[in-house]
């Protein structure tokens, strides 16, 4: 099961589950969900393939918006002393394509089990009183001060 999908000027081809990065999507939903609208062409996978124009959904869940690596553009012309140099960082959206749904079928991606943070672990005290060596006191070493060479006589 698998859909192609526009969006940013670009098409996809994508499947439930699939991550994709597309041009930055403007939240407009505190929700994060994402509905993709135009639909070039789903395929069922028994060889159905349905047209644009059809009652066709795919819908997504915004997973992270940053900018991707930094690209370098340089001008340089020969002979004439101009080079110029500049960067940039193109922002997207990363997509997680939750459902696909078309002629009364529905196509939707295995949930995602939500992280739990670990708990934070008890440091154990060692009991000072049973331990029969003594204990050692960290001695500050003063820094090696570097003398000057000595200076070549002529």
């Amino acid at each position: 099961m698998y859909a192609v999908i526009r969006a940013g000027g670009k098409q996809y081809r994508v499947a439930p589950g699939d991550v994709i990065r597309v041009e930055t999507v403007q939240d407009s939903s505190s929700d994060g969900k994402v509905a993709f609208g135009d639909v070039l062409a789903v395929s069922a996978g028994d060889g159905q393939v349905s047209k644009p124009g059809a009652d066709v959904h795919v819908a997504g869940e915004i997973v992270e918006q940053n900018r991707s690596a930094k690209i370098l553009v340089f001008h340089y012309k020969r002979k004439k002393q101009y080079k110029k140099l500049a960067g940039h960082r193109q922002p997207y959206t990363a997509v997680r394509i939750t459902e696909i749904a078309f002629d009364g079928q529905k196509f939707t991606a295995p949930e995602i089990a939500k992280k739990e943070p670990k708990p934070k672990k008890l440091k154990a005290e060692a009991p000072a009183a049973e331990s029969k060596t003594p204990a050692k006191k960290a001695v500050a070493k003063k820094a090696a001060v570097k003398k000057a060479a000595p200076k070549k006589k002529k």
